[in-house]
Formats: C-alpha cells, structure tokens, sequence
C-alpha cells in the first residue's frame, strides 16, 4: 500500500472551511443512493405539480410547457417503457466510454507515460500548473471530451514531474468545466449560442441590433480564457496542491481490494529517460497521427463531403460536429497501436482487447452509477421541472428592478445558480435568451453582449454541482487515490476554483462594459 504523505494537519481558515465543506458533503449518501432519493423526490414533487395543474409558459413557445408527474398513469408509462432508453441513451455513456476504450490503449500500452516523458521531462515543474489551466480552459474545444481526456493526462504530466497528481487531476476538470462556455478558438458551442441569440430576437420585430455569429463574443472570449487559464494555474500551484501535501494525500493510486497495487509496468511507464524503443515507438505513433490527420482533412474538406451539413458548411450543426468522440477514439487508437507494435506492449489483437477491458473495469463503478443517473436526469427533463425553474427564475430578476450593470451581475448570479440544475447550457440558454436578450435590448445593450454575460454565469458552478454527470467521472478518478472520497469531497476539491472563476471572469465583463470594449468583430455593448 502506498504511504500517505505525512504533514502536520491543516489549521488555516481555508482549509477549516473546505474540511467543514468535505465532512458535511461526505455525508450524504452513496452516490447511487443519492441519486435514487434525488428521484423519488423529482417524483413526488412533479407529481404533486401536475395534480395542481401547474404549466410554464417558455417565451416565443406556442404553447405553455405542462408539468407532468412520475406517479400517473403516463409517468410510470414513460418510466416503465424507457428505463433501458434512458440508461443506455445517458449522453456521458455516449462520450465516456468510446474513448475510454481508445485511453486504455494508449495508456497500458504506454504511449501516454512516454509521451509526457518525452514533452515535459525538460520543462519546469513550475510552470505545470498552468499549462494545465491554460489547456484545460481551450480543452472545450473538444467538447464534454475535455471532461474525460485533460484530468488523467494533467495527473500523469504532474507525477512525471514529482508533483502531486492529484493537483493535475483537480485542476485539469476544474478548469475545463469552470471556464467551458470560453476558449480562444470559436467552437461549436458558439455557433450553438450565436444561432439561439439571433432567433429570439424575433420578440421584437423591426428592432435593429448587429448580427450574433460564432465570433461575436471571440475578443471577450480570447481575454478570458487567458486570464482564466492563469487563475486556474495559480490555485492548483498556491491552493490545490499544497492542501493536498498538507492533508497527506497519497501521490500513488491506492490499489482497490483484491487488486495488485502497482505492475512492473506502470513503474517502468514512469521511469525518466526513454529507451531507444520508446523513442522509436513515439515517432511511429506522431507519423500514424500524422497519416490519420491527412485522412481527415481530405475526408472532411472536400466539396461533396458528407461531413458537411447541407448548406456546405461546418456550423452550426454538422455530421463533422457530431464526430467528435469518433475523431477522439481514432487518434487514441492509431497511436496507441502504433506505439505499442513498436515497443512490444502490442503483439496481438488480444493486447488490445485486454487493454480495453482493462480500462473498462477501472471505470465499472461509474457504468453501475450511470443507470440511476441517467433515469434521474430524464426524469427532470421529461416533467418540464427543469423549465419551470429556470422560466421562474428570470421572471423573478425581470420583476425585481435592477438596471445597468447591477441588472447584468443579477443575471449572471441567476445563470449560476440554474447552472446547478440545469447542465446543458444551450438548453438554459434557450430558456433563459428568450426572456433576457429582448428584455436587455429594451435598456439598450446587444443581444452579443447578453450572451457573454449568460457565458460567466453557465461554467463556474457547474464543478460543484451533483447535477453535471462529468462529476461521477471525476469521483471513480479521485477514489484511484482517496478511496473514501465522496462527493463533499470534489465540492470541497472545486470550491477554491469556484468563487475566483466567477469573480475574475465578472471583473473581466465589467471591463468590457464600462471601457465600452468590442466583445468581437463589430460586436460592441450598447445598442446604436
């Protein structure tokens, strides 16, 4: 077994108040558990609102959104007909598990080790932490992919450097959710949010505002995630780790029961030189990635492309969109096989497989979580409780009065604090544009604007949040060195990335708003 680190115990008021925060979260049931009690209550609770009638009016819907309850007739008709469905459909099962498989891959067959060997072997140790913000904050590039590949890979990058991987491991799923509506490059998510803005804007016919496209927040979005990427390195650096040295958090993943602690292999994997195989291994996989790449691009950027959607393009939606999780599992697989034929790791087909069902059994826990999960979730949507609470929520902050920048800070706390519930940020945002963006454009401010307000306020809680299904993941992850880990455990772990993201990222729109700075190419704050 390893040994856990031994420090005196933490006395400062931070960690006092996060110890309070994990103790009192780990006292919630097992997660499964948890989730099943979650249900019935959702249940109980739409139940009783479908009795009373209770309907939400979403704007610009034709009709009014009737809240329907698990114990009627139709609800236990829907439960009864769609348990599987609803497990088996589980969008993170979709994500999770095709490139699990490709990880396991390229990690037992120990392409990963070498790799961040090879890359940060000669880099400073004290630059890590935010390499790792920086890459975790543009990592949204790969969508909910992010939530799965950058935390493993920041926990290996930090034990090669002898710093404690569990830093990497937080930090890297902290700063791929917390800053996930921003990234220097436009994405797809703002292509999504850009098309929602321009066609809620049709509530007010003949009103004259500049065109939302995906690059209409990209000045703002560049500028935060730069200053993001560098606050998130620098509480992995002066927070993060040094609370986990200071509670003895073990650096080594602490073997389940029945379990080897560590292989031959594993220890060879971390060793700091490469051998000349390795080094021949690693050109092989960078030409197989290279070979791959030129596949893609004459697949996917020819004319009659069928990646291509029907207007020709890309954006906003596409089958090229869609194949993220394809190209993730192809690049992993490629290279991992390169490498492992070359270095010896993979002799045969049946390598492979048991590399796979290796990485499959490390992530069985999460497979089992994911059938109450999923239900849960459908549950919530399938009653419209979720769209009862977000529609509530803003006509609240419509009636309460506030107008210039106090207006917008009440907007963001309220996307925040719906973030909680509702993890889908173009489904909130759907709800929640309707309402905001003509109301903002009432008292003068761009639908643009709008939207990179509604950015600040759908990232940051997400980390903290039972809600965000990524958060099992990061659980079966954190339990490889804390197995007693719960959930008040990654509440307590995220919170110091919470409040800074929320706070620096408010500051940065504040700038924007009373310097009156462009949020992107002809993109300003205030109307005319």
């Amino acid at each position: 077994m390893p040994s856990a680190e031994t420090a005196p115990a933490p006395t400062g008021l931070t960690d006092r108040a996060l110890n309070w925060v994990e103790r009192a979260g780990n006292k919630l049931p097992e997660p499964f558990m948890l989730f099943l009690i979650l249900f019935a209550l959702t249940g109980v609770v739409s139940t009783g609102m479908a009795w009373a009638g209770i309907t939400v009016s979403v704007p610009g819907a034709e009709e009014p959104t009737v809240i329907k309850g698990l114990f009627t007739g139709e609800g236990l008709t829907w439960l009864t007909t769609n348990l599987g469905a609803n497990y088996i459909g589980f969008p993170p099962l979709v994500t999770v598990m095709p490139i699990l498989l490709a990880i396991g891959i390229a990690q037992h067959s120990g392409l990963l080790g070498a790799a961040i060997r090879k890359l940060f072997g000669s880099s400073p140790a004290w630059a890590l932490p935010y390499v790792v913000g920086f890459v975790g904050v543009i990592s949204s590039i790969m969508a909910d992919s992010a939530f799965v590949v950058v935390p493993p890979l920041a926990a290996l990058v930090f034990k090669a450097a002898g710093r404690h991987p569990m830093a990497g491991l937080l930090g890297g799923f902290a700063a791929a959710g917390a800053g996930y509506s921003t990234n220097i490059f436009p994405t797809s998510l703002d292509a999504l949010f850009a098309g929602i803005t321009t066609s809620v804007m049709g509530a007010l016919p003949g009103y004259e505002f500049t065109a939302v496209n995906p690059v209409s927040n990209w000045f703002f979005n560049i500028v935060a995630s730069l200053i993001l990427g560098f606050v998130a390195g620098f509480i992995i650096d002066r927070l993060v780790e040094p609370r986990m040295v200071r509670m003895g958090v073990s650096r080594d993943e602490i073997a389940a029961e029945g379990e080897d602690e560590a292989t031959a292999d594993d220890a060879e994997q971390m060793r700091a030189e490469l051998t000349p195989a390795e080094n021949k291994g690693l050109l092989v996989a960078v030409l197989g990635a290279v070979l791959l790449t030129a596949v893609f691009l004459v697949a996917f950027l020819m004319p009659e492309s069928p990646w291509r959607n029907e207007e020709g393009g890309f954006l906003p939606r596409s089958p090229l969109l869609s194949s993220i999780v394809f190209i993730v599992v192809a690049y992993f697989a490629v290279v991992g096989i390169a490498y492992g034929a070359v270095v010896g790791t993979i002799r045969s087909s049946r390598d492979a497989v048991r590399m796979m069902s290796d990485a499959i059994k490390e992530m069985l826990p999460f497979v089992v979580l994911a059938f109450i999960l999923g239900n849960f979730i459908a549950l919530f949507n399938w009653s419209g409780i979720g769209t009862w609470i977000a529609v509530t929520g803003a006509s609240a902050l419509e009636a309460s009065g506030l107008d210039g920048f106090a207006a917008v800070l009440g907007f963001i706390l309220l996307a925040s604090c719906l973030n909680l519930f509702i993890i889908s940020g173009s489904g909130m945002w759907a709800i929640m544009g309707a309402v905001f963006v003509p109301m903002f454009a009432l008292i003068g401010y761009e639908p643009a604007f709008t939207q990179a307000a509604f950015r600040v306020g759908d990232s940051a809680t997400q980390v903290i949040t039972p809600m965000n299904p990524y958060m099992i993941v990061l659980l079966g992850m954190v339990r490889k060195y804390e197995p007693g880990a719960g959930f008040g455990t990654l509440m307590a772990r995220m919170l110091p990335f919470v409040v800074p993201f929320w706070l620096v990222w408010t500051l940065i729109l504040a700038v924007f708003f009373f310097a009156d700075l462009p949020l992107g190419p002809g993109n300003g704050i205030f109307l005319g």
